[in-house]
């Protein structure tokens, strides 16, 4: 199956009817809010498969989050009673499969961790320095999504940054002019 890009793949409440693995691209998982905030809590790249998809198959459960392509997406597509069965009988999709869950749900404890006692500025830190390049093309409401943030305390944090001379901030753009910086604040 090939999704397009900026496409919704579930939403919260769906059924779930299959497991997507996908081959190549981009799907990030979310959870949106009552008050319509939202926080991104992984992405599902190219050889990984969504826990999320796996809990509310194992489960028999609706989705409590949403996820959208955030590019081009190639994924194979097995359905529910298939994988149920190949689940059964292939101890390499098991292991494939619960491997997967056990290492996302730590980076999923990580986050909460994170965002209940790490501190943003260190956080933010990371998050621009974990970028390849020097010019991340990211709006400050992108960066509090994937933090679990308001815009508005990334703004401040970013204007800050911006004071110590460690970024420049452009419409739509952060460019990092002291990766060395961030790095130090990052590992605080």
């Amino acid at each position: 199956m090939t999704l397009p890009g900026n496409q919704p793949v579930f939403h919260s409440g769906d059924s779930c009817h299959q497991f997507l693995l996908v081959l190549e691209g981009s799907v990030r998982v979310q959870k949106l809010s009552e008050s319509g905030r939202e926080i991104v809590l992984y992405r599902v790249e190219s050889g990984q498969s969504c826990i999320l998809t796996t809990a509310c198959l194992l489960g028999n459960s609706p989705y409590q989050a949403e996820a959208f392509t955030e590019t081009e997406v190639r994924a194979v597509v097995i359905p529910a009673q298939a994988f149920e069965q190949a689940l059964d009988d292939s101890k390499a999709l098991r292991n494939f499969v619960f491997e997967g869950y056990g290492r996302r749900l730590t980076e999923l404890l990580m986050l909460i961790d994170a965002i209940s006692f790490g501190r943003l500025d260190c956080r933010l830190a990371a998050r621009l320095i974990k970028t390849d390049t020097a010019i991340i093309r990211l709006t400050h409401q992108q960066l509090a999504n994937e933090l679990g943030t308001a815009r508005e305390v990334i703004s401040r944090t970013l204007k800050e940054f911006e004071r110590h001379d460690w970024v420049k901030l452009g419409r739509g753009s952060i460019e990092v002019t002291a990766p060395g910086a961030l790095k130090e604040l990052a590992a605080m």
